[in-house]
């Protein structure tokens, strides 16, 4: 037993963990649900976010080289002090154990489509263990499997890319072939006003959600001072892709206002072109998608409890790690909140456990503002020359923060979220006291390895 992180991830590993974050039910299912929103102008969303997106992960990739050997939670802390680096990190684990429980739960029931003699719970169960497993060795072996596991999700928008774009320009023949005009033929290109484009960039920024997972592993990346900048910019341009692209296709296949009425539009591309067992092709990606959100957020749980006891915030045993550098109690203790999780979203998902969901959203939006203020305080602290800087310092990072205090304005501000809103509050409000009780018991303010 020791208590030091490994650095054994590669660049590759980072940077799909990062698409695995992103990339999931959000675009295979979720698309829906943004294009009801806002219609054809949903693409605008995207862009959008995409641009706040690459300023926060741009300011993190500069602290990341002006700070070595600090993680996400270690930014916040130095910026801001231990009350809200201990709530924050916190904040961050409840979310994962979430997402995480609600995936095992989706995984469950994609396989009962193949198992059906078997119970979900009993699948979900299996799925969770599946998850753990993985976790309990190396970082690189689970840098490796999330890297296969975000490489199946890309390549079916890849294929998907492909296929419906051949369809639009009429190079597979259909009874129906889609046409552009789909864009502006139904109400417009923004049918349903800016007020719809802004509703959807609310539910577009919780999809990228996750790509800040990147800020959790640099402790453990292999030559972070050289690589970091290039992973950061890197999955910037492919999530914008990957999301924005096919958002766009799917819109001239399908009149946005048809959407919601059909079935998924990737299940329709693929059923158009004639592919068979398309069912069973979309119920294992979305299985894929599932498993590989929830290792992530296993990986994301275990180096944040790490990393609060390494500062002082969480008890000391929570730095232990094995001999392969995993904090094994770290692991233990992330996959005890991952099982209760799973049972509570499996009896309670419709009603409990709804309430929770405010959570996830508003604390993705809550560490992208404080990264981005983080980077503001902690720029003139940097010691020696920067060898990578956020771009019009400090106009865009100032910007930034705007639109995202905004946007978390008009959530909290919501009468539908008036519950999760509520909750949500309510385990601020408890962290917040439990932080004026509990001290730092370390020296150290970072984690470093």
């Amino acid at each position: 037993m020791g208590n030091q992180l490994k650095k054994q991830l590669l660049p590759r590993h980072v940077q799909m963990m990062a698409l695995g974050g992103a990339i999931g039910t959000g675009i295979f299912q979720g698309s829906s649900e943004t294009i009801s929103a806002a219609g054809p102008g949903v693409i605008i969303s995207y862009l959008a976010a995409g641009g706040l997106l690459f300023i926060v992960m741009s300011a993190l990739a500069e602290m990341g080289m002006a700070i070595p050997g600090v993680d996400l939670r270690g930014f916040i802390h130095r910026a801001f002090g231990y009350r809200t680096s201990f709530v924050v990190g916190w904040l961050y684990f409840f979310l994962w154990i979430i997402v995480m429980a609600l995936e095992i739960v989706a995984a469950g029931t994609f396989l009962h489509y193949w198992f059906s003699n078997v119970p979900v719970w009993a699948l979900s169960l299996f799925s969770a263990l599946f998850v753990i497993f993985i976790n309990l060795f190396s970082v690189r072996l689970y840098g490796e499997i999330e890297f296969w596991l975000t490489g199946i999700k890309v390549v079916t928008l890849v294929v998907f890319i492909l296929l419906s774009a051949a369809l639009i320009l009429g190079l597979i023949p259909v009874a129906d072939p889609p046409s552009a005009s789909n864009l502006t033929a139904h109400g417009g290109f923004i049918p349903l006003g800016w007020m719809g484009v802004i509703s959807s960039l609310l539910i577009v920024i919780f999809s990228y959600g996750g790509t800040e997972l990147v800020g959790l592993s640099i402790t453990e990346m292999k030559d972070a001072d050289h690589t970091l900048p290039k992973v950061m910019q890197g999955v910037i341009y492919r999530i914008c892709l990957f999301y924005a692209l096919p958002i766009l296709l799917i819109t001239m296949l399908v009149p946005w206002d048809q959407v919601g009425s059909q079935a998924s539009p990737f299940v329709q591309v693929l059923s158009a072109v004639g592919l068979k067992g398309v069912a069973h092709v979309m119920n294992f990606i979305m299985l894929t998608a599932v498993i590989s959100a929830a290792n992530s957020g296993m990986y994301a749980t275990s180096r944040m409890i790490y990393s609060l006891a390494r500062g002082g915030e969480a008890p000391a045993l929570f730095t232990r790690t094995s001999q392969t550098g995993v904090p094994v109690f770290g692991l233990m203790i992330s996959g005890v909140g991952l099982l209760l999780g799973a049972f509570a979203a499996f009896i309670a998902k419709d009603s409990v456990f709804q309430y929770l969901m405010g959570i996830p959203g508003l604390t993705v939006l809550l560490i992208w503002i404080l990264i981005c203020l983080a980077q503001l305080k902690l720029r003139p602290t940097y010691d020696g020359q920067l060898k990578y800087r956020v771009a019009f310092f400090p106009y865009l990072t100032r910007l930034t923060v705007l639109i995202l205090l905004v946007i978390f304005g008009f959530i909290l501000a919501d009468p539908k979220n008036l519950i999760n809103n509520a909750v949500y509050l309510s385990v601020v409000a408890v962290l917040t006291l439990a932080s004026l009780f509990i001290r730092p018991k370390t020296a150290s303010q970072t984690v470093r390895s």
